[in-house]
């Protein structure tokens, strides 16, 4: 693998229209590069959104159990977007994270790149004490994933063009879990939803959160 130049950058807290245009304007920028041979810079963006439902390209409209009057009851809005999967929540005391990468600089195909982002949570997890695994046909990461009390911890979903990533993943760590009720999570029906904070028993500094899971999806894009 070449010298890859990978900048981690946090936006804080930010309305998601705002960090999706910004996403795309890093995505298209990549993407020109790849094409046109252009310097560029890979980049790892962690951030929080106030209460936000996003739907993929190839969820059900069904799975939002609200209609937009209650949507805006409970201070929170819905969007349709262009990642792969299907309704999922973030908000406060989530940490989001938005990698914009060209995956040929990591020599990952798209599945494996996902297996990557699945396995930075799942070594973040187990820095608090928190055994997460995989679950065989449901992308993200769970707790108890093939027991009755199947509860997922963090979800996934990208966009790719060129071999360029948009998108990302949200670890529940402080999360409010009741807006999950709202939504069947990812089309599920039968599994719930958990957070960090939850299964500890204590609020979970999230600063912590994100550093833990930057520094291991950077280690573990570096060993590809």
């Amino acid at each position: 693998m070449r010298n890859v130049k990978t900048e981690i950058s946090d936006w804080g807290v930010i309305e998601y229209d705002k960090a999706w245009k910004r996403q795309k304007e890093y995505f298209d920028v990549l993407v020109d590069a790849q094409l046109t041979g252009k310097d560029y810079v890979n980049s790892i963006v962690l951030c929080q959104h106030p209460p936000v439902y996003t739907l993929g390209r190839s969820g059900k409209a069904s799975n939002m159990l609200l209609g937009e009057e209650q949507l805006q009851r409970i201070g929170a809005k819905l969007y349709h977007i262009d990642r792969g999967g299907d309704i999922t929540f973030h908000g406060p005391g989530q940490v989001v994270c938005y990698p914009i990468l060209n995956l040929e600089d990591f020599s990952l195909s798209l599945r494996n790149y996902i297996y990557v982002l699945e396995e930075a949570v799942i070594r973040t997890c187990a820095v608090y004490g928190i055994k997460a695994i995989r679950l065989e046909n449901a992308t993200g990461v769970w707790l108890d994933a093939y027991k009755l009390q199947a509860r997922k911890i963090c979800a996934i979903g990208v966009h790719a063009s060129h071999f360029v990533t948009m998108h990302g993943l949200a670890l529940n760590v402080n999360t409010d879990l009741r807006y999950f009720s709202y939504i069947n999570p990812c089309g599920f029906v039968d599994k719930g939803v958990t957070s960090m904070q939850k299964e500890l028993g204590r609020e979970i500094d999230i600063e912590d959160v994100k550093s833990h899971l930057w520094q291991e999806l950077l280690q573990l894009l570096r060993r590809e």
